[in-house]
């Protein structure tokens, strides 16, 4: 087991370095930013001068080195716009994302696996046939559209709840959350209903073909030929069987959810990581761009490095299979 943790860590490593590489080379062979933080009536001693200061006029293989030589200190550069550290900016916003997809997470969840167990128990009812239907549109919805019409059905309509913004927030482990008020779930469940809309589409045909499949597996059958109720049949035999790979998908897609968010915090000014992200694209704010990028592929790496743990753990096959690789 040791040994296959060791060697997955490897792995992530070697993915983390080659992603650097890849964000680093593409966000800096864009634009001038300069361009953008220096008057336009500048001359090209003023420009010379700035791109100095940034680092702007060094060769890209020399600011990769000087890049990767400052990141394994734990060193992302300063934010041009902001003139603080990048990495200190992202993880400043982070929290709120993070808030936004946990609970978008949440809503997928809660509401995906009993509209998929109904689903998957009765597939030929008008209900099932509804949810699969439902779970279509789920897919085929664009994010943006659908947050404008959340505004404009129970913002502008009704006034039931805030067009955007955050509410306020308490601290929690050094996290601000805006969890612990009613005027913070105002603001937080439109954006969150809206970005959990496709994951809850995701949930709810998974758990609808896991449940189709295992309803024909022996070990269900076995158990309603003891006499079990459906209910003790669903919940033990069935749902404890196919919760795994839900579990799995769920856990890598978390990781999408606060990559993607960008759109969402966007419509509902959110103030969040994603919304620091397109803020920082228009003004070519490179140090933020690279920070943030790698920030989620170093999410979406430990996400995967932990799930493999577990898959190892909880089925030996997958670590020998791997030795015999």
């Amino acid at each position: 087991m040791l040994a296959f943790v060791i060697r997955r860590l490897g792995q992530s490593l070697l993915v983390l370095f080659a992603m650097s590489l890849l964000v680093f080379a593409s966000v800096y062979l864009i634009g001038n930013p300069a361009d953008i933080l220096i008057s336009m009536d500048a001359d090209q001693a003023e420009r010379a001068r700035l791109a100095h200061a940034m680092g702007l006029d060094r060769s890209l293989p020399l600011q990769y080195a000087q890049f990767l030589w400052r990141a394994l200190q734990g060193d992302l550069g300063q934010s041009f716009v902001h003139g603080v550290p990048a990495v200190a900016l992202v993880f400043e916003r982070l929290p709120a994302t993070l808030e936004l997809a946990a609970v978008a997470m949440a809503i997928a969840m809660g509401i995906g696996l009993p509209l998929g167990l109904w689903a998957g128990l009765k597939p030929e009812s008008f209900a099932g046939k509804a949810i699969m239907t439902g779970s279509i549109l789920g897919f085929s919805l664009p994010t943006f559209w659908v947050g404008l019409m959340l505004i404009m059905v129970f913002s502008v309509q009704l006034g039931w709840l805030p067009a955007g913004g955050r509410g306020p927030t308490q601290e929690l482990l050094g996290l601000q959350l805006s969890l612990f008020s009613l005027e913070g779930w105002k603001h937080l469940l439109l954006p969150a209903l809206n970005l959990a809309l496709f994951k809850l589409a995701l949930v709810t045909r998974l758990t609808r073909a896991g449940t189709r499949e295992a309803l024909t597996q022996d070990y269900v059958k076995f158990a309603r030929a003891k006499g079990l109720s459906p209910a003790r049949v669903v919940g033990v035999h069935v749902l404890k069987n196919i919760m795994v790979p839900i579990v799995t998908v769920v856990a890598l897609e978390f990781g999408a959810l606060v990559a993607f968010a960008a759109v969402t915090e966007t419509i509902f000014a959110w103030p969040g990581a994603g919304k620091l992200i397109i803020e920082s694209i228009g003004l070519l704010d490179r140090p933020v761009v690279v920070a943030y990028l790698l920030v989620v592929v170093a999410m979406f790496t430990l996400l995967n490095l932990l799930v493999d743990i577990a898959y190892s753990a909880l089925d030996p096959r997958v670590r020998l299979g791997d030795a015999g690789a």
